[in-house]
């Protein structure tokens, strides 16, 4: 079967070929064994292949860690899913293949009348932003929440999530005017530039600022985000998409009486040493039901925008790097059989 190998850590030009491997001989009691059809590219793809990432893989592997298909076999253990059943999966890496095994507390059933590519972007996206915003930070009626890098996949998931809350106001703040259009279509009631954010806060909350902010970006944005954030406000951070991990300044949550919160989805699929898919397995399960649920009755609009060919790895990064992408970036892996 062919597979995007990364032979070692590094610029993905350089470190990653597409080749013939071995097919998957056997699985474990818990496992799935899923054709692969389509896989997503995120920025956590580009920290895999360089080494930079929270788990380091050992070399070499296939990168990929979200993706969709159908179910080859099962092990004894799994009885959520069965043989034929297209599903959507999370792993550690190794989506990049025609054929993976997968834990099967991180696959996930998709009804028949759900389109495979929008359940494609549910998963990471939707999962963390949907966990962040109600298991972490508690999200609230009547609350206004200021997502940032709401041109993301995770961040347009937070605006369609949060819009959803009765009474919640979102504010978008995106980095360039489509992804701000895009957002204002998603359900956001402003749009808001990253250039004079506190201003443009301040101006649409009347002074008061954001009850809650959802922050992927990091870096000086956050610290602006801080300054509009109101009095007892929360501040969830899921990661530092900006490259810039900021140092917040303690004197502004003392004096606001502010709650950061941080946010780390990898803790519930497994992506830590503790692995924990498992323990978490039922309530991570149960919400990917709730979310696909939303998806096939229209109340989210997961989806795919770009999808390259298998080879085209670096091109995919390239664009999905360049930010002028709204949604998500796939790879087609492998043709669904009929």
């Amino acid at each position: 079967m062919k597979a995007l190998v990364c032979r070692e850590f590094g610029q993905p030009e350089d470190v990653i070929a597409l080749q013939e491997v071995a097919p998957v001989a056997q699985i474990d009691i818990d496992e799935v064994l899923v054709e692969v059809h389509h896989a997503t590219v995120s920025h956590a793809t580009g920290l895999l292949i360089e080494g930079r990432y929270q788990k380091t893989p050992p070399l070499p592997f296939v990168p990929g860690t979200e993706g969709v298909g159908r179910v080859l076999a099962c092990g004894s253990r799994v009885g959520h899913v069965k043989v034929g059943d297209a599903v959507a999966f999370i792993c550690d890496w190794g989506a990049y293949a025609e054929q993976l095994t997968v834990h099967g507390a991180t696959v996930y059933p998709i009804a028949d009348d759900l389109d495979p590519l929008q359940a494609l972007a549910v998963p990471i996206s939707y999962g963390t932003a949907y966990a962040a915003l109600h298991w972490r930070a508690r999200l609230q009626e009547g609350n206004t929440v200021l997502v940032l890098g709401a041109g993301s996949g995770v961040g347009a998931a937070a605006v369609e999530l949060a819009r959803l809350v009765p009474g919640v106001t979102v504010i978008a703040c995106a980095s360039s005017p489509q992804k701000r259009q895009a957002a204002l279509q998603g359900g956001a009631h402003h749009a808001v530039e990253p250039d004079g954010l506190i201003g443009q806060v301040k101006q649409l909350t009347q002074g008061r600022g954001a009850d809650l902010v959802f922050d992927p970006v990091g870096g000086d944005l956050l610290l602006q985000a801080l300054r509009c954030t109101a009095q007892n406000g929360k501040i969830v951070s899921i990661g530092f998409a900006s490259g810039t991990i900021p140092q917040i300044p303690m004197n502004i949550l003392l004096v606001k009486n502010l709650t950061v919160f941080g946010f780390f989805y990898g803790q519930y699929i497994g992506w830590t040493p503790a692995n924990e898919r498992v323990q978490h397995a039922m309530q991570v399960q149960a919400m990917m039901a709730e979310l696909f649920a939303l998806a096939r009755r229209g109340a989210i609009h997961p989806a795919v925008t770009q999808v390259f060919p298998m080879g085209q790895l670096c091109q995919a990064l390239h664009a999905l790097h360049g930010r002028d992408v709204v949604g998500k970036i796939a790879l087609a892996i492998k043709t669904p059989s009929p």
